[in-house]
């Protein structure tokens, strides 16, 4: 990390920070944040877009939201990869379509109404078969049919259309509403178990949250927690070094957080995503030159931090393969395949559009130039399209944009957060996935056996896949499993793990010293 770059940008923002000082102003170009010595003071990239808990999977919402204003029945530790008990105690297969889950007594919810089976069921319907599109519902359960049904007050009885070994795993992700909360529409500010609740939220300014005298489990350190919004990296790392905010997240290494950079692996892969049924991307051979044009150890070393990899999910995930490596730069080759195909006839003169989204990760438009230079050394021609996040969207899920965009490469980050590579294969490699752009019978079928497997043949089944994605589909170009730079103030210790940009756990957060 310390690098003469990293040590001069630290030095320039060291000297913007005394100025600003001497001068009475504040590094954050708004109010300071305040809360006092029991408050955590957080700054993010962005605005959380929504705080529904059925959108919690969404990275900028769950952050905020996960484990902090609502729970789920359980929840995965991500050091180990195991499934833990949250607000169900135990729970137990009792035929190949049903399982039973003991719930935890003596919850309530922040609005005073006790937390019973009626509230899990009423939470998991409103997730899974309601009219409101909630994210959780395409992202991880797809197509699933499932009922949930109260059986007593502590009971609950969950069965599946067809047999679904992981189903307390998905359940992780359907945070816990009580029934008053509305079915049919979105909320704004939800009503959870967690340890924190909603205090105000002034929409373009900040968050804040208060601990909850009523929480079930152990109490957190801090009292309350303020969350607010910058941009910029650099500006967010000063808040933290001059003590404007307790925690930076989302940073550089060239951001200047100094001896407050707290550096950790992430579950993050970034990759592009090739239209491959527009020509020239619909020639495999053009596909496999896009992946040795891309320069992967360059971009890990100067652009972004991270490793290179060659699938979509980190080691620990079920399903991650050690064989499928990165692919090797070699741009000669790439500019061999690229002339064979020519040569058939395929129309690689066809300008390809990089569509990349601002701020997807730091340096992102930076990473789009050294991909666009190793593509035209390849013999492609290629345009760069910069959008920001609501524009990309309409680009990342189906219905994709009609018009005459042509043949696109679509810079795309994806994080695992389950743990299991059925939340990566269905909804981005299936010929119906929702963030698919291409498929094939054969990869389907691989994709069906692997999610009604369980074990050890689970494992294999969806390693098989990747490594069948890597070999024969080549619909990505899959780049670095990137690596996460976060500060933090002193009187703050807190160890970010894999999950950390996903549901960051203000109760994991105690005062040092």
């Amino acid at each position: 990390m310390a690098g003469s770059g990293a040590a001069r940008s630290h030095a320039i923002v060291t000297s913007l920070v005394v100025l600003l000082a001497v001068s009475g102003c504040s590094v954050a170009g708004a109010d300071p944040i305040g809360g006092g010595p029991d408050a955590l003071r957080i700054v993010l990239p962005e605005e959380p877009p929504t705080l529904e808990p059925c959108d919690a999977s969404l990275t900028a919402t769950g952050r905020v939201t996960r484990a902090n204003i609502t729970e789920a029945l359980t929840e995965r530790d991500a050091s180990t990869g195991r499934l833990q008990p949250a607000l169900a105690t135990k729970w137990t297969r009792t035929s190949a379509t049903s399982w039973t889950f003991t719930l935890r007594e003596g919850v309530t919810f922040h609005d005073g109404s006790p937390f019973t089976a009626a509230a899990a069921a009423f939470s998991i319907e409103r997730a899974t078969d309601s009219g409101i599109d909630c994210n959780v519902d395409g992202y991880i359960f797809a197509d699933s049919e499932l009922t949930a049904t109260p059986v007593g007050g502590t009971t609950l009885r969950v069965t599946t259309k067809e047999p679904d070994p992981i189903l307390p795993l998905r359940l992780s992700f359907v945070e816990i509403v009580p029934t008053t909360t509305d079915p049919d529409s979105r909320v704004r500010e939800p009503v959870g178990t967690g340890p924190y609740r909603i205090d105000e939220w002034n929409q373009g300014r900040y968050l804040r949250l208060k601990r909850f005298p009523g929480y079930w489990g152990k109490t957190p350190d801090f009292t309350a927690a303020t969350y607010v919004w910058r941009a910029e990296g650099s500006v967010r790392a000063a808040m933290v070094t001059n003590d404007e905010a307790d925690v930076a997240i989302g940073l550089a290494p060239e951001d200047g957080a100094g001896d407050r950079a707290v550096e950790f692996a992430t579950n993050e892969v970034s990759y592009l995503r090739m239209d491959a049924t527009e020509p020239p991307l619909d020639d495999i051979r053009v596909r496999r030159a896009v992946n040795y044009a891309i320069d992967r150890e360059g971009l890990t070393t100067a652009v972004f931090a991270g490793r290179p990899t060659g699938q979509l999910v980190s080691k620990g995930v079920t399903g991650y393969n050690p064989g499928v490596r990165p692919w090797p730069y070699d741009p000669e080759r790439a500019r061999r395949l690229v002339a064979e195909a020519r040569a058939d006839g395929v129309r690689t003169d066809t300008t390809l559009t990089l569509i990349g989204r601002t701020g997807i990760y730091p340096k992102a438009a930076e990473a789009m130039e050294v991909v666009q230079d190793g593509l035209i050394k390849a013999g492609l021609k290629v345009r760069i399209r910069m959008l920001d996040v609501n524009a990309w969207l309409e680009y990342l899920l189906r219905p994709f944009p009609a018009g005459d965009t042509g043949p696109t490469l679509l810079q795309a980050q994806h994080g695992n957060q389950a743990g299991d590579a059925a939340f990566t294969m269905g909804q981005i490699y299936g010929s119906e996935g929702a963030q698919s752009s291409y498929g094939t019978a054969e990869f389907d079928t691989l994709i069906e056996q692997a999610e009604l497997a369980s074990g050890g043949k689970r494992q294999k089944a969806f390693a098989d896949a990747f490594a069948h994605q890597n070999d024969k589909v080549v619909r990505d170009a899959v780049m670095a499993n990137m690596t996460g730079l976060l500060a933090l103030s002193p009187k703050v210790r807190y160890r970010p793990d894999s999950a950390t940009n996903d549901e960051m756990r203000l109760a994991d957060m105690r005062r040092a010293g």
